[in-house]
């Protein structure tokens, strides 16, 4: 894809949502529950949308917080429900939705003080704390609702839920609460509870609470706060305008850490941002165009970090460098975790998602521990990281979560703040900088060229992506070198992949349907040379291509 001529460039007045009409679309719009477009759809994280396609308006919310009260009276979870949400603008009114709903259903209802933000890390780490020590029948389990669209333009809203474990909830949960929300919109609302927001307030199910204090104090089992402000290290922060922008000052006074905030901005144009590499307001802190505003201050710091919206992404920038990709940044911090938790197991796992980079394989194998190859979707990390089976689960796409000191669980969703404390404590610790150690690590293990590439593909041929299979991809050899391998189905837990993955002694690609477009992504990474990655993509795109004809 050709990138924009504005791409790193401030957003301009025309790039800007109209705020005013898109809130009034939110309320005003009905969605047509026979368009697909318009109904719920919960993707790998939650369902997303815009009230200006009608694809994420009043309707939806309302019916989806009655799906998930359904659910959780039929699973017996009676416990408070803690309700994050980000800072984009329909988040406010969906949250207002969402609480008339509840509220109405007599569910206990936690929320930030002043009815501020959450990030999603925070609502997960405060189930999680909540339930320690509860039996999984225990009748006052608490879940969560987080309100957020990720790192989606301004104009998007977004809603997940995540049960009593803590983390996204799985497929077969949240394919119950789109069939019964969409059974709602389909009859018209008929069957929903819901009382006024003013009187919903009033009910005294609502309890707002300080979630920032006891997240924060509590950093210190996770991430080797003292290290990182013995060693006065100058930390930079671009929030992006996201839901921990508050959390930073917290953090700084509670360990005497130097942070500094670039950018304290919070505005739903998100006007301050740059724009993407497709001209998009987009607050992707694994996108160097996104991430322009940062990337001018990292020479004036030890070490920078930003995050998405709801702080389950993390960037790492590091002086002299730049952003670094987000596979070599779980490589070191991988590599660290390893040789600096002692009282971790030998035994534990290390998670990573099949079109993560090979290097950690070969760190993991070096460092002789275990590693767990599962599908897209941190999904699947939920229950290792619960059980404290899992050391780590981290996702290609810069989101990952580790286990505390002692080895028992910190959160169990992604966690863009402990990820970029670690990489200061990594400087800390070790005095080199996550970048610096990654340039140690392609010298022992070997340099990784990797890229992901978004092709077009027709309803048709998207629903033949689970019939892929060694023989009807027809291929004994690729990018010349012999195929080892052709999986269908994870490694590591044998969840199907939605598509394929293709090895050879030096490389391999994988392929998979887009969840919510028209498309299909092929990634790919080569341990030889750019052109041998080149030949990598262009051949498995050829092998694709013939596979789905008819």
């Amino acid at each position: 894809m050709a990138i924009h001529d504005r791409a790193g460039k401030v957003a301009e007045q025309q790039d800007l949502i109209n705020i005013p009409k898109l809130m009034s679309l939110y309320y005003r719009l009905v969605p047509n529950v026979d368009n697909a477009a318009e109904q719920v759809s919960f993707g790998t994280s939650g369902h997303r949308g815009s009230a200006l396609l009608s694809s994420f308006n009043q309707n939806h919310i309302w019916a989806i917080a009655q799906a998930t009260v359904d659910y959780r009276q039929q699973a017996g979870i009676n416990g408070e429900l803690f309700l994050g949400m980000d800072t984009h603008a329909l988040s406010q009114a969906a949250y207002i939705s969402a609480l008339e709903v509840l509220v109405a259903n007599d569910v206990k209802v936690v929320v930030q003080q002043n009815e501020s933000f959450t990030p999603t890390p925070v609502v997960s780490h405060a189930i999680v704390c909540a339930n320690k020590g509860k039996t999984k029948d225990a009748a006052d389990l608490a879940d969560g609702l987080i309100i957020t669209p990720s790192h989606n333009p301004p104009q998007d809203g977004g809603i997940k839920y995540n049960p009593p474990h803590g983390g996204p909830a799985e497929g077969q949960v949240t394919s119950w609460i789109q069939d019964r929300a969409n059974q709602y919109l389909k009859n018209r609302l008929e069957g929903i509870k819901k009382l006024n927001y003013g009187v919903a307030k009033t009910a005294g199910l609502v309890q707002e609470r300080d979630l920032i204090t006891p997240y924060v104090q509590d950093l210190a089992n996770v991430v080797d706060v003292k290290a990182i402000a013995k060693a006065g290290i100058k930390i930079g922060v671009d929030p992006l305008g996201g839901s921990g922008i508050y959390y930073w000052d917290v953090i700084a006074k509670e360990f005497g850490i130097n942070v500094t905030l670039v950018n304290d901005k919070v505005d739903p144009t998100f006007g301050f941002m740059p724009l993407d590499k497709d001209g998009k307001i987009r607050m992707d802190c694994s996108s160097p165009y996104a991430m322009t505003g940062l990337l001018k201050h990292q020479d004036e710091f030890d070490l920078c970090l930003g995050n998405d919206p709801d702080y389950d992404r993390h960037g790492i920038v590091c002086p002299h460098y730049g952003l670094m990709n987000p596979n070599h940044y779980l490589a070191v911090a991988i590599d660290y975790l390893l040789t600096h938790r002692p009282q971790w197991s030998a035994e534990l796992k290390i998670g990573k998602t099949l079109v993560s980079s090979a290097l950690i394989d070969r760190i993991v194998a070096g460092h002789q521990r275990n590693l767990c190859e599962v599908p897209v979707g941190f999904k699947w990390f939920v229950d290792g990281l619960a059980d404290g089976s899992f050391a780590f689960g981290g996702e290609e796409s810069a989101g990952a979560a580790f286990l505390r000191f002692d080895g028992t669980t910190w959160c169990t969703d992604k966690d863009g703040i402990i990820l970029g404390l670690l990489a200061a404590e990594i400087l800390a610790v070790t005095g080199k900088t996550p970048a610096v150690r990654y340039q140690e690590l392609i010298k022992e293990y070997g340099t990784s060229y990797y890229s992901r590439v978004d092709s077009p593909i027709s309803p048709k041929q998207k629903a033949k992506f689970g019939d892929l299979n060694a023989d009807t991809l027809g291929a004994t050899e690729l990018a010349g070198e012999a195929i080892e391998s052709v999986l269908t189905h994870a490694p590591g837990n044998g969840a199907a992949i939605g598509g394929i993955k293709v090895n050879t002694a030096n490389g391999w690609f994988a392929a998979r349907p887009s969840g919510t477009e028209a498309l299909y992504k092929v990634y790919a990474e080569s341990f030889i040379s750019e052109e041998h990655l080149a030949s990598l993509l262009s051949e498995a795109q050829a092998l694709i291509k013939q596979a789905l004809k008819g």
